[in-house]
């Protein structure tokens, strides 16, 4: 069964539309800037969870402690 030409034009068109889409979604998605406000949102709430706040201060004060111990021996 043969198709009209106009019918399979109008198919291509509408998935080059839809690929078209696809591309600026992908686009939108890879965008670098996106990707590190991301990030950096992602680190900052981590960070604000008090068990691991908490851990990294403790950890911050005996390194800290440590340097003065090597400092002043």
């Amino acid at each position: 069964m043969a198709r009209d030409p106009e019918t399979i034009q109008h198919e291509i068109e509408q998935a080059r539309d839809a690929l078209a889409g696809t591309l600026d979604q992908l686009g939108a998605k890879a965008n670098p800037q996106r990707l590190a406000d991301t990030a950096r949102s992602t680190v900052q709430a981590k960070l604000a969870e008090p068990k691991v706040k908490y851990a990294l201060i403790g950890a911050g004060t005996l390194v800290g402690l440590l340097v003065l111990r090597k400092l002043f021996r």
